[in-house]
């Protein structure tokens, strides 16, 4: 499951480094599913590794579809998008993104942490675009608002060989 910006320009080739090696592990698409930004390449890409990309997108996108999708789901919110986002993944990656992505991967992380989810966590760390968030999980543990072993359900790397070794 990938998260990703709606908005063009976000280091598109770094985005597509990320999908080709997910789809060299062996693994299927799911994403916003939106012709929107890095959503766009996302699919896009995957459809040039041969990968199944499946969007889930909410009603009120009706128009932005992505006709390059196997498989559209329609959902009515967003929190409906979410919810079927998660089933059935295996991998959870956060590309480089604004609030919504950042939205979605922290609903995911909250479940994996509460262990409703068995998903790998992956913030796409390259150039540091998440170091911010990886330096607020640290402020939470230093804090006590969260226990120090949740820091390892997410990893962060930030290059593609550390990322194949976490994929695979």
């Amino acid at each position: 499951m990938f998260y990703c910006s709606a908005v063009p320009g976000i280091d598109e080739e770094s985005a597509r480094k990320v999908i080709r090696a997910v789809c060299a592990a062996g693994y299927d698409i799911v994403s916003g599913g939106t012709v929107k930004g890095t959503m766009d390449i996302v699919c896009r890409t995957a459809k040039e590794c041969g990968a199944r990309c499946i969007g889930v997108i909410p009603r009120f996108m009706k128009g932005l579809e992505n006709p390059l999708c196997d498989e559209l789901i329609w959902t009515d919110t967003m929190a409906e998008r979410k919810e079927l986002m998660h089933s059935g993944v295996a991998l959870a990656i956060a590309l480089p993104g604004g609030i919504g992505t950042l939205d979605e991967f922290a609903d995911t992380f909250c479940l994996v942490k509460l262990g409703i989810l068995e998903t790998r966590m992956i913030a796409w760390n390259e150039d540091g675009f998440y170091e911010p968030l990886k330096a607020l999980l640290n402020h939470y543990v230093q804090k006590g608002t969260m226990p120090a072993e949740s820091l390892g359900k997410v990893f962060f790397p930030e290059s593609l060989e550390e990322l194949e070794r976490i994929i695979k």
